[in-house]
Parts: structure tokens; C-alpha cells; sequence
């Protein structure tokens, strides 16, 4: 993340707010996340970001899911902010319903926040989603997408990958995991509804994660920023290597990393050095299958052709952003 203790020799604008003595800390310490989550690292710098872009004048809600439950142990909570937890599928009536009473108040200083996981917002909470987006309700949904409903026992979810293997999708004579004909893809489906501003993030790209919850947080209507998170139970990997899983995620185009206004791209990352689809697949277990012996070599060729149409329809590669 870049810090200040190299003598000060850093940038003060390469620095993350996670790396400043003076942070937020809007989540603290003692919750009982997994070793190397995703999701609590990316809740932290993201509701940080929010903090500190908005003045300290947040309103959190949050979908029931693994962020709720390691954060909040009645009658225990790690947040140091106003937080509201709703049902699994209803978070974003519950903010538009605060964003409402605040706007009745005239207290148009306090930025509204709804927070959940993929199941919550592909799945279960949908409707509720779309219904804020249809009224452009003043809200920021934050989306932290772990690709499977890992709280619960690693089900599939609408995020979950073509062919991977999950609780529900396990490998068989018919299917090499999960059913590649499903699922959805929530950040196309928001631009769809024309909202002011819809970005996908990641922890691998810290920087750009806070840059793009700084600046949602301070648009006014509804708001969608997807962020990746690699969860080291639900995908199999050593909890150190998180952040590095992120990254090559990014890297090989299979999460795509940009930002929309009104529907329409307007600026896209580009990627340094793009890699091979099978070097991030080969680091997760819940991938394992499709390099066995006997597996069909479909499965990664088709994932392949997702990423390189990704890499194509938002110029990620060095030199051809969309910016």
C-alpha cells in the first residue's frame, strides 16, 4: 500500500489512506474475519475512502452475509460509524428509505452507504437493487464479490464463475463445475438503468479502489462500485496470497477494472502485462479440476475467450484505454 516510513520519501499522492497513522479506521480491529479476507480489507479501505471524502458524515447499512457476521456479534459491533444491519435481500430499500428521511430533514450533508455480497446483490436482493437504481435513489451500493454465498458453505451464486467448483456445482459427467449458461453480470445491468456512476474495483489496486469510492461517495443519485474479493476458505489458497490473487485476476482480464457515467464507459485501466487466463486459475483449488489428466481442455479455453473479450471491449491493454 506504500507507506511514510521510509524516511518520508514516498510521494504524499503514492501514499493509501490505509498507510496514513491518521486513518479512519472505520472498522477496527477485533472482528472475526478469516485470515487474509478480502472482503474486510476491502470494506476497510473503502468505507475509510468514504469517510474521509465525505467529512465523517456516513450512514452505513448492511446486508446480512459474512461482512455482517464477522463485524457484528450482538451485542458486539466492530464499526465506529452509524451502521444499520437489514435482511439479506433488502439493503437497498432500507438506505433509499434513510437517504428519504434525511432528505425530509434537509440533511443533504450525510452520504448514504449500503453495503452486501454477491449473493445479496445478484440474488437475493435484486429487486430491491434495481428498484433503487429505476428511482435514482441517493445511495452508493458497494458490492463485495467473493463469487459464491461463502458465509453459508461456499454456494454458488449469480457471480460465480463458469466451471467452478462450489458446494452446489460440484464437477460431473455433465457439467466440469459450475453451468457456464448462468449467472449475470450486476455492473452491466446497473449502466443498463443509466445511474450517474457505476466502477468496478479491486484490493489489487488499492489506489484505485479509494480514488473511485472518494469520488462515488460525492455524486449525488444512485451509485454502484463492484469490488473483487478473493476469499482464501471459499477458493482455496494460502491467506497471505489475497491481494496477490486480486491482482492477477486484473491481470489476465477476467476482471476488468473501469468506470461508467450514465451508462456509457468513460475511462478503463489499462493492463501492464497481460497474462494467461490458466496462471490466475491454477492458483485457487476450486479451479484444480480443469488441470487434472482427463479434464477437457473447453472449460479454460472458454474462460479464456471472456477475458480476451474483456481485454477488447474496455482497451485494457497498455496504450488503449478508454479513457
Amino acid at each position: 500500500m506504500s507507506s511514510l516510513t521510509l524516511g518520508n520519501r514516498i510521494k504524499s499522492e503514492n501514499v493509501t489512506i490505509q498507510a496514513s497513522r491518521l486513518r479512519p479506521n472505520t472498522i477496527s480491529s477485533g472482528h472475526r474475519a478469516c485470515q487474509g479476507c478480502g472482503e474486510a480489507l476491502a470494506a476497510r479501505c473503502a468505507i475509510d475512502a468514504a469517510y474521509e471524502a465525505a467529512n465523517g458524515k456516513i450512514i452505513l447499512v448492511n446486508a446480512t452475509g459474512c461482512l455482517e457476521v464477522f463485524s457484528c456479534a450482538t451485542p458486539e459491533n466492530a464499526w465506529k460509524i452509524p451502521w444499520i444491519h437489514s435482511l439479506f435481500g433488502n439493503a437497498p430499500a432500507v438506505a433509499s428509505g434513510v437517504a428519504a428521511a434525511l432528505s425530509n430533514q434537509k440533511r443533504n450533508d450525510i452520504r448514504i452507504i449500503a453495503q452486501g455480497g454477491d449473493g445479496s446483490t445478484y440474488d437475493i436482493g435484486m429487486g430491491c437493487l434495481s428498484g433503487m437504481f429505476e428511482r435514482n435513489d441517493d445511495v452508493l451500493y458497494i458490492c463485495y464479490d467473493n463469487q459464491a454465498y461463502m458465509n453459508t458453505g461456499v454456494q454458488r451464486s449469480g457471480a460465480t464463475l463458469p466451471f467452478t467448483r462450489t458446494a452446489t456445482t460440484l464437477p460431473n459427467s455433465k457439467y466440469m463445475g459450475n453451468d457456464p449458461q448462468t449467472g449475470k453480470n450486476v455492473p452491466q445491468i446497473a449502466m443498463a438503468h443509466g445511474i450517474p456512476y457505476v466502477a468496478t474495483a479491486s484490493i489489487g489496486h488499492i489506489h484505485d479502489l479509494e480514488q473511485k469510492i472518494a469520488k462515488a461517495v460525492q455524486i449525488n443519485g444512485a451509485r454502484y462500485v463492484h469490488i473483487h474479493v478473493p476469499c482464501p476458505l471459499g477458493w482455496g489458497f494460502e491467506p497471505s496470497k489475497t491481494v496477490k490473487i486480486a491482482k492477477l485476476a486484473i491481470k489476465c482480464g477476467l476482471f476488468p477494472l473501469f468506470e461508467a457515467e450514465n451508462g456509457k464507459v468513460t475511462k478503463s485501466t489499462p493492463i501492464d502485462e497481460v497474462i494467461a487466463v490458466d496462471d490466475y486459475l491454477k492458483a485457487q483449488r476450486r479451479f484444480a479440476h480443469l488441470f487434472s489428466k482427463s479434464a477437457s481442455p473447453d472449460p479454460l479455453s472458454f474462460l479464456q475467450k471472456i477475458a480476451d473479450k474483456n481485454i477488447e471491449k474496455y482497451g485494457l491493454k497498455k496504450g488503449i484505454s478508454n479513457e
